[in-house]
């Protein structure tokens, strides 16, 4: 009878056979290479984090453990029996990473308007564009990019004037922060930094390209989204589509108005944001200005052109 693999034992394999420290998304990845793997299937999206935090639970539990943290940033696991032996591989150097913040943009643009739980327009807000020059007078103010779902292809025209009739909407307003990266030492910045920012919206998100591969990283995470409520994005530049909602915000029924009116005084991109979107509603069709939405091939040659890697 063939022994029924857990994440834990698919770890052991695969250090065992590599011979060398790898972190939880290379153990993944390294395993799926093996033959073993064709034993295995899971239906998580991430089971790297999963194979993260039996590692870490049986590093703390179990005395035998036959795992060693190589490495913390970023996390390395090895095997005890190779752990006087092994070394660190240097990283190969290649061309520098020249994207921006900004350059991720079209990257969530493209996501969040296919996703069933958005299918929502875009458009970024340009902080050098407020009009208050006063220090820290918008600090944390504005959000990267705001989106709204509008509703005209999923209800019936009739249905949207009964909505209206009763003064009722089913439109919803987004609120993102886009980093490049998120790790222990940026977490509280960033994330306060998006419960700052969204406070207008009925959802808010911080969105991330590299997210530190640490359960204690995500267990915190997830205690902040229970308490604050922003949800966390991990975008993935292989397949965009493919990017992951790894913690959904709290929905707002409740608009906060008096800073939606000090973002359109502030910000010329928010107030022509809210303006679209008005006309959009008014006339039942999508005719604002909003951020292209890029085809994978244009997709493509941006993360090849910037060298966006995660």
């Amino acid at each position: 009878m063939v022994e029924k693999l857990t994440f834990l034992k698919i770890a052991k394999i695969t250090l065992d056979k590599v011979k060398r420290p790898l972190s939880a998304i290379e153990i993944w990845e390294e395993f799926n290479k093996l033959e073993e793997s064709k034993q295995f299937s899971t239906k998580g999206k991430t089971p790297w984090y999963t194979i993260s935090a039996d590692i870490y639970i049986d590093l703390r539990d179990n005395p035998n453990s036959e795992f060693v943290q190589f490495s913390k940033r970023p996390a390395r696991f090895t095997l005890k029996k190779f752990a006087d032996t092994v070394k660190e591989v240097p990283e190969k150097k290649g061309k520098t990473s020249a994207y921006r913040e900004r350059d991720l943009h079209p990257l969530l643009c493209t996501f969040v308007y296919a996703n069933q739980h958005f299918k929502c327009h875009v458009k970024t807000i340009k902080h050098e564009g407020s009009s208050s020059k006063k220090k820290g007078k918008n600090e944390w103010l504005h959000p990267d990019l705001v989106g709204v779902y509008l509703p005209f292809d999923d209800f019936n025209n009739i249905t949207l004037k009964f909505q209206n009739a009763l003064s009722l909407s089913s439109v919803k307003l987004f609120s993102f922060e886009m980093k490049k990266e998120l790790n222990f030492t940026n977490l509280r910045e960033y994330y306060f930094q998006a419960v700052s920012n969204s406070s207008w919206a009925n959802e808010g998100y911080l969105v991330v390209l590299n997210l530190d591969e640490d359960v204690e990283l995500i267990d915190e995470i997830r205690r902040l989204n229970n308490a604050f409520g922003i949800g966390v994005i991990k975008l993935n530049p292989q397949n965009i589509h493919e990017s992951e909602i790894l913690f959904q915000a709290k929905e707002n029924f409740e608009i906060d108005w008096s800073t939606i009116d000090r973002l359109v005084e502030e910000n010329p991109d928010f107030k022509a944001f809210i303006t679209d979107v008005e006309e959009d509603m008014r006339i039942t069709k999508v005719k604002g200005n909003y951020d292209k939405i890029f085809s994978d091939q244009e997709l493509d040659e941006l993360i090849q052109s910037k060298i966006i890697t995660e």
